[in-house]
Parts: structure tokens; C-alpha cells; sequence
């Protein structure tokens, strides 16, 4: 029996002999140091952004739609192109408007000729009273008529101007600049000034983002604004990785809506590159304040314990725990007001396998940042 507990005894040394070193028992095993990643604790200044989902949205959106009844003889741009303003975008036929000045010219042309008559006759009247020639009753007559015909020449020549601005419409320009849609329309169909619409025009530059923040981001958002700072607000694409344009914070609704505890936010884009599109889904980043000479470490070193928030500070091959206070939190950095000091190296990477007083290995690469940045 004494014989067969020496054999386990040495088959259990055996079998915990690391490879090409000497036998180990199995509890020194676990005291093996930890590999770990390591960042530097810093004082720098560390803005503050916050983060939040938004669409685009134009400016500027025109439904382009005729002002008179008329056919349509032609729309001359290309779908999707860009007009400026008053660019002509659609031709009525003009004819029958050019007829109607022709007309409202040709009775100015007859009341004219009726006034200068009626003004000759008065005149010879009134020569003829000074004479006592004629009664005043037939002078107060005719300077009637002559007043009745000169309302008559304004009658016409609103006429004239009216027949003129409905032959104007016949070129439907653009009332702003911007990308031209789909036709809705074909060139040929007889259009009606009150339900046709030709083509919408929608304005991309500038440009606005709509998005939202937590009620809570006002007291970081309203004093800046209050004070007339400008507030950069960066967009990126669906997946947040590529930047699409920087632009500024242009105004804050003027309610929270009560269902989600949101309130909107525009900000506006030059968009000279046309980097954004209307409806186009983006993620925002805003901001929102910078604050100066904070004691910074990576977010991921922050753990939550039963006590609090703590983090691994490596020193000398170990690992010890420290109680630290959060202050702001951005993006992926973190300030402390209380528990670090600058220089102090923090576990950034591998933390599920410590414990308070753990032996670790540090072994940062060149794609691990030993400082947030």
C-alpha cells in the first residue's frame, strides 16, 4: 500500500511539470502573473460629446407646381440635376396668353382714343361757357365722361399687366437652388394650375441634421447656447465608423416631448461636397462642453463593484485595487476627481481575471495606446 500511494503521489507531480522546467504543484499554478494591458493615467483636457441618431433633412423642399391652365410643351432639365434659382424648369404653350395681351393692348389703344376725344370736346365746352354759350349742365356732363374714360385706361392697363404675368408663367422657373426630382409629369399633358405638380425641388446646400438628446443633455447644451458658443456637431454614416461632414448647432426645439424624454435639435451643414442626402439616416456627435485639466484613463478601465466604481492600477508586477470617483464620461474616456493621480498605470485589458494583489504581465503592443488620447 505504501508502495502505490509513492506512484500517485509522483503521477501527480508528473502531470503538473510544466514543459521543459520543474514540477510545480497545482496551487502554485494559479499564481501565474496575469497578462494585461496597461494605460497611463493623464491630466489633459477632455471634451465632452454626446451622442445621439438623427436623419437629414432639407432646408428648403418645393413642389413646383404651374400657376395657369395650359399644355405642357416641354420640361427641359435632366432628373436628379441641379438647378439654380429661376432656372426655367417647364414651358406652358404661350399662345393663347399672348392673344389675351394682344386684346387687353388693343382696348387700351380704343379708351385712349375715346379719352382724347372726350378731353377735346371738354375743352371746347368749356370755351363755349365762358361765353355763355352753353349750359353747365353739358359741361359737367362731358368732364363725367372724361373721368369715366380714364378709369377705363386703368381698368386696361391692369389688363395688360395681368396678361402679361399669366404670359410669364408660361416659364416655370425655380423658386430656390437645388437637386430637381422625378418628373410627375410628361411634357405634351394639359396642365391645371390647381392640382398639378411638375417636379420637386429640393435644396442640399445647406443642409440641416434633426436629431435627438435626453432631456438631461440640456443643462450641458443650454448654457453654451445661451451664451452664443458655437457648438460643433459632427455626422457620421449608419455604422459610425466613416465622418461625412462638421457643421454647427443652429437651434433646440422648444419642448421635451413628454413620451420619450427627448427634445430635437437642428444643426446646419454647408454640404458643399454633398455628403448628405435628405432622409439619409446618420449618427451625430455634438460638442458639447470641454473640460479643462481633468485626470483622464481609458472608460474600459472603470469597473462597478458592490462599493462603487474601482480600477486596477498595475504597479510593480501587481495589481491593486483602487476606489476612484467618475466625473464625465466621453465617448471612451473617462475623468476622475478622486482616487488617481497622473502617471499611475491602469489595467485596461484582462481585468476579468484579477483580483486585489494579482501578479500580472504587462504586454502592450504597438496597437494598444499605453495613454488616452
Amino acid at each position: 500500500m505504501v508502495v502505490l500511494a509513492a506512484a500517485v503521489a509522483a503521477a501527480v507531480v508528473q502531470r503538473t511539470r510544466a514543459p521543459g522546467g520543474p514540477p510545480e504543484t497545482t496551487r502554485q499554478s494559479t499564481n501565474l502573473p496575469v497578462a494585461v494591458r496597461v494605460a497611463t493615467v493623464v491630466r489633459q483636457d477632455l471634451p465632452v460629446r454626446l451622442s445621439a441618431l438623427g436623419s437629414v433633412a432639407a432646408f428648403n423642399t418645393v413642389t413646383i407646381r404651374p400657376r395657369i391652365d395650359g399644355q405642357l410643351l416641354q420640361l427641359p432639365f435632366q432628373e436628379g440635376q441641379f438647378v439654380s434659382k429661376e432656372d426655367v424648369v417647364a414651358q406652358i404653350d404661350p399662345r393663347p396668353f399672348e392673344v389675351l395681351l394682344e386684346e387687353a393692348e388693343g382696348q387700351l389703344a380704343k379708351d385712349q382714343a375715346q379719352l382724347n376725344q372726350a378731353q377735346t370736346e371738354l375743352t371746347r365746352y368749356q370755351l363755349l361757357l365762358s361765353e355763355d354759350s352753353i349750359a353747365r349742365t353739358n359741361v359737367d356732363t362731358q368732364a363725367a365722361t372724361v373721368k369715366q374714360l380714364e378709369g377705363a385706361l386703368k381698368v386696361d392697363g391692369a389688363a395688360i399687366d395681368a396678361a402679361k404675368l399669366n404670359l410669364s408663367f408660361t416659364h416655370v422657373t425655380s423658386p430656390i437652388a437645388g437637386r430637381v426630382g422625378l418628373r410627375q409629369i410628361d411634357a405634351g399633358n394639359l396642365v391645371s394650375a390647381s392640382n398639378t405638380a411638375l417636379v420637386v425641388v429640393t435644396q442640399i446646400e445647406p443642409i440641416a441634421v434633426v436629431f435627438t438628446l435626453p432631456e438631461d443633455a440640456l443643462r450641458i447644451v443650454l448654457p453654451r447656447i445661451r451664451s452664443r458658443a458655437s457648438l460643433p456637431v459632427d455626422v457620421f454614416d449608419r455604422s459610425g465608423s466613416m465622418h461625412l461632414a462638421s457643421g454647427m448647432l443652429l437651434a433646440v426645439d422648444n419642448q421635451i416631448d413628454q413620451t420619450t424624454g427627448t427634445v430635437r435639435l437642428k444643426a446646419t451643414f454647408d454640404n458643399r461636397d454633398r455628403a448628405l442626402f435628405p432622409s439619409q439616416f446618420v449618427n451625430v456627435q455634438i460638442l458639447a462642453d470641454v473640460r479643462r485639466s481633468q485626470i483622464v484613463i481609458p472608460a474600459a478601465a472603470v469597473q462597478q463593484g458592490p462599493e462603487g466604481a474601482f480600477v486596477y492600477a498595475a504597479h510593480d508586477g501587481q495589481a491593486t485595487v483602487r476606489p476612484v470617483t467618475v466625473g464625465a464620461v466621453s465617448g471612451d474616456l473617462a475623468s476622475i476627481t478622486q482616487g488617481l493621480e497622473p502617471g499611475t498605470s491602469v489595467v485596461v485589458d484582462g481585468t476579468d481575471r484579477l483580483r486585489d494583489g494579482s501578479a500580472v504581465q504587462i504586454q502592450n503592443d504597438a496597437s494598444s495606446p499605453r495613454t488616452p488620447s
